[in-house]
């Protein structure tokens, strides 16, 4: 795989593609550092490594009960200045998801028990209308699970709905493809 670009192409987002890289990698990179015009972007380098510091503690614990396959998005991989959070998917098997072996593995690592899917979990955030889970609102971070082959809920322009890979890999409102960041071991 390419390393992470040096810059975001012109509609402030990566090139397309997947970059791998390990979490020392993400924040050495643009998406931490900024790019070349960060300081007159009014880059939140401070605020970005936070983002990334929370992220890792999600990652750790994925890892911690086998979930190897953990990607990166939202806006925090675009050339927004203070992105409000870092949203990801991770591949999983169905049975540990759907029997809820994965929520209870995963919340045993957790002292905050923030692993949990149900729409009725969701909690409206500060001044916002929109209502976010549980991880999002101690670690501003969600981590979606997906199946490969299933659909995620997520549609593009055209109505259609989307697998996670393809969801996570175009610009939320205008559609633009853009990349995703792979989360590897060092």
């Amino acid at each position: 795989m390419p390393p992470l670009p040096r810059n975001f192409i012109a509609d402030g987002v990566l090139e397309v593609g997947t970059y791998d890289a390990t979490l020392d990698e993400v924040r050495a990179s643009i998406l931490v550092a900024g790019p070349p015009d960060a300081a007159e972007l009014q880059w939140d380098r401070p605020h970005r490594s936070k983002l990334v510091a929370n992220a890792e503690i999600l990652i750790r614990q994925l890892r911690q009960v086998g979930i190897t396959e953990i990607f990166l998005d939202g806006s925090f991989t675009e050339a927004k200045p203070r992105p409000n959070d870092i949203d990801g998917y991770f591949e999983c098997d169905v049975m540990a998801l759907a029997s809820g072996d994965l929520q209870r593995r995963l919340n045993a690592l957790d002292e905050f028990k923030i692993w949990t899917w149900d729409p009725a979990a969701r909690r409206i955030a500060g001044a916002s209308t929109k209502k976010q889970l549980p991880m999002w609102h101690k670690y501003r971070t969600e981590l979606y699970p997906h199946i490969p082959g299933l659909l995620s809920g997520i549609r593009d322009n055209g109505g259609n709905e989307l697998p996670f890979p393809a969801a996570f890999r175009r610009q939320r409102g205008s559609g633009v493809r853009k990349g995703i960041i792979r989360i590897v071991s060092p």
